[in-house]
């Protein structure tokens, strides 16, 4: 920390008169600027919003929202289907394979996008490279559908 006297308009902080308090303010200042960078001062303020806005919004949705709860709102709501069975039902593992079956070739796609565009600078190497990768994406999705995998029963 650099502690040399600060001169303001020809006067040195460390003279006593006009600006001889100045020098608590000068190490003050220097103290707070190094432990308060510049850049974090929006992070905060939108800190500070955010924590004055969620509170607000949940006290006025609160006072403006009816609460006349009765039977027919408190059921649970299903596609418009009345329920009959408990929520806490089994599922088939069908369910679960098609599920991932399904995030496994959407993540498999989503790929097709940075080739698209870098394909001008990949030239022949990236669509030979890209080619190969969508073939063995439809031999794996063939197999799939021949082993009845994607059949919904």
């Amino acid at each position: 920390m650099d502690l040399r006297p600060v001169t303001y308009h020809g006067y040195s902080s460390l003279k006593p008169g006009r600006f001889g308090g100045s020098i608590r303010f000068s190490l003050l200042s220097r103290f707070l600027r190094g432990l308060m960078p510049q850049n974090y001062v929006p992070v905060f303020l939108f800190l500070a919003v955010v924590g004055i806005l969620i509170p607000v919004t949940l006290v006025v949705a609160r006072i403006v929202r009816t609460q006349n709860p009765n039977r027919v709102k408190l059921m649970p709501y299903e596609c418009g289907i009345d329920p009959y069975d408990s929520a806490r039902g089994r599922y088939t593992v069908r369910y679960y394979i098609i599920a991932i079956l399904f995030v496994v070739f959407d993540v498999e796609t989503i790929f097709l996008f940075p080739w698209a565009v870098k394909f001008k600078a990949l030239g022949m190497f990236g669509l030979v490279e890209m080619l190969v990768f969508l073939g063995i994406l439809v031999v794996g999705y063939v197999w799939v559908w021949k082993k009845g995998a994607l059949e919904w029963v």
